[in-house]
């Protein structure tokens, strides 16, 4: 079972979902998308919570409100961090965790340390907590079926954009011979054999000069 949550601190609204158990967070581990951000109580026990971006969003530039939410919620479910003040969150892109065989069902490790972000948490704040809590709803969703979809449509995103770009270069392609044919040519009419004629003065009468005099 997967609890989904949603934030609406930002427009349109955000959505954040979490494992029932650890047996869950193993299938959100694995079945995670490239937009997920992990979050977790630094040094505690907590839920996997995951906050799913939206397109041309970053995980650096996570908005203030919805950071504070997306804390707090974490911090609301880790039985020990709910308990204590001053904590500390912490957060990476799903495309950042490590899982190998030696770790316990749940435990997850970081490939780059250096894309974990932290967030201070000094205290729980109910109306937030509450808030979050009003909009959960219990799925049991597909996560290999949701993720393979999604990759599916990402793949023809991708190839729409290939064929228009080959189209688009295509065009150009056109457009620059195109052009380079004018340049070549510019000057044919010009030089034609009936113009060259008209313009020499072979054929002229040979008093033709008379008229200048």
């Amino acid at each position: 079972m997967v609890y989904y949550f949603t934030s609406n601190v930002v427009k349109p609204s955000a959505y954040i979902y979490v494992g029932k158990d650890k047996v869950e967070n193993e299938d959100l581990i694995a079945h995670g998308w490239p937009e997920d951000v992990w979050f977790h109580v630094d040094n505690l026990s907590s839920a996997h919570i995951y906050l799913r971006m939206r397109d041309g969003e970053t995980w650096t530039s996570i908005p203030e409100a919805l950071l504070t939410d997306c804390a707090q919620l974490t911090k609301a479910n880790s039985i020990e961090g709910n308990k204590k003040d001053n904590i500390t969150v912490i957060y990476t892109p799903w495309s950042n965790l490590k899982k190998d065989g030696s770790m316990a069902t749940g435990q997850v490790g970081f490939k780059d340390n250096k894309l974990v972000k932290r967030v201070y948490v000094s205290q729980r704040e109910n109306a937030i907590v509450n808030r979050l809590n009003k909009t959960k709803v219990e799925k049991h969703p597909d996560l290999r079926q949701e993720k393979e979809d999604r990759e599916r449509e990402l793949r023809k995103v991708e190839r729409i954009a290939q064929q228009e770009k080959k189209k688009q270069d295509a065009q150009l392609a056109e457009e620059r011979q195109r052009l380079k044919w004018q340049k070549d040519h510019m000057y044919d009419d010009i030089h034609t054999e009936d113009q060259m004629m008209e313009s020499s003065n072979q054929n002229r009468d040979e008093d033709f000069l008379d008229d200048f005099m």
